[in-house]
C-alpha cells in the first residue's frame, strides 16, 4: 500500500520515500534495491549526496518499470547559476544513467544564485527535459522572494520538518500555493525517540515511536523521506498505512513543537 499525492504538473508522487543522504558506494546501492523490493517507489538523492551513479545502479537493477519510480535529485550549491545549473543537470542525469528525472530541486538558497538557478529549472522544465521543478530549504521569506520572478509555481518545497520542528504556517502557505511540502530528517535523527509522550502514543496504536512521527506527517498531507540503510528499519517505516492517528492525538503531537533544527537553519542564507 502506498499513498500518493498529484503535483501542481499533474504528476503524482509517493507521498513516502527513501532519503539516501549520507550513504555512499554499496551501502547506498543495497539501500535503495532493498526499498524498492520492499515498497518504495520514490527516492530522493542530490549531487551533493555523491551516490547518483549507485541509485541509477540500483534503480536499473530493480525489476520495477521506470515510470512506476519518482527519482528526484538536486543541483549542488557550488553548481548553481543558470549556465552551470543546466550543466549540472546534465552530470546528474548522466551518473544516474536514467532516461529522465522526475523532480529536480534547488538544494538551498544560496543568495548570489538562486534567481538565475530557479530560472535554469524553469528552461529545464518548459523543454520537457525534467518532469517537475522545485526548491528545498525554501522558508517563507524565500517563497515570497521567489514569487516576484518566478513564472511557474515550484511543484515541492523540500525542508527539514518534524513534530519538534512544526513549521504550520509554512505548511499551511505552500497548501494554498498549491506547492507539496516534503519533509527530511522527519525523525529528528532519532534524538526524540524516548520521548515518553510519543513512546506512549506508539504504545497505544502498537506502532513504533518512528511509525507514529511519519503516520502524523502524512495524515498532514507532507510527503517524508526518511533515510535508513537498515533493512528492518525500511520495512518499519513504509508499515504506516494500516492505521490512523486520531484527530485528538494529532493535536497532542502538533504540540511536541519546539523548533527544533538538527540541520543548518536556511535563514542563515537569507540576507
Amino acid at each position: 500500500m502506498q499513498l500518493y499525492t498529484t503535483l501542481n504538473t499533474g504528476q503524482t508522487m509517493p507521498l513516502l520515500g527513501l532519503g539516501v543522504y549520507d550513504m555512499y558506494n554499496q551501502e547506498a546501492e543495497q539501500a535503495v534495491e532493498w526499498a524498492i523490493e520492499t515498497g518504495y517507489r520514490l527516492i530522493d538523492t542530490a549531487s551533493m549526496y555523491e551516490n547518483e551513479v549507485e541509485i541509477g545502479n540500483a534503480i536499473r537493477n530493480s525489476n520495477i518499470a521506470r515510470g512506476e519510480l519518482f527519482v528526484t535529485t538536486k543541483v549542488h550549491n557550488q553548481d548553481q547559476g543558470y549556465d552551470s545549473t543546466l550543466r549540472a543537470f546534465e552530470q546528474s542525469l548522466k551518473k544516474l544513467s536514467i532516461d529522465y528525472i522526475d523532480l529536480y530541486l534547488v538544494h538551498w538558497p544560496v543568495k548570489a544564485t538562486r534567481k538565475e538557478t530557479w530560472l535554469a529549472l524553469e528552461h529545464l522544465y518548459q523543454e520537457g527535459m525534467v518532469r517537475s521543478v522545485g526548491v528545498a530549504n525554501y522558508l517563507s521569506p524565500f517563497l515570497e522572494e521567489l514569487s516576484e520572478y518566478a513564472n511557474i509555481v515550484p511543484a515541492v518545497n523540500q525542508v527539514e520538518f518534524s513534530p519538534y520542528l512544526f513549521l504550520e504556517d509554512l505548511l499551511t502557505e505552500c497548501q494554498v500555493k498549491g506547492i507539496q511540502l516534503q519533509a527530511y530528517t522527519p525523525l529528528v535523527r532519532g534524538q526524540k525517540m524516548t520521548d515518553p509522550r510519543l513512546v506512549a502514543l506508539a504504545e497505544k496504536y502498537g506502532k513504533s515511536p518512528a511509525q507514529i512521527i511519519l503516520r502524523w506527517a502524512l495524515q498532514h498531507g507532507v510527503s517524508t523521506i526518511p533515510k535508513s540503510s537498515n533493512l528492518k528499519r525500511l520495512k518499519e517505516n513504509i508499515d504506516i498505512f494500516d492505521f490512523a492517528i486520531s484527530s485528538e492525538d494529532m493535536r497532542l503531537i502538533d504540540g511536541f513543537d519546539e523548533q527544533l533544527r538538527v540541520v543548518d537553519d536556511p535563514m542563515e542564507m537569507f540576507y
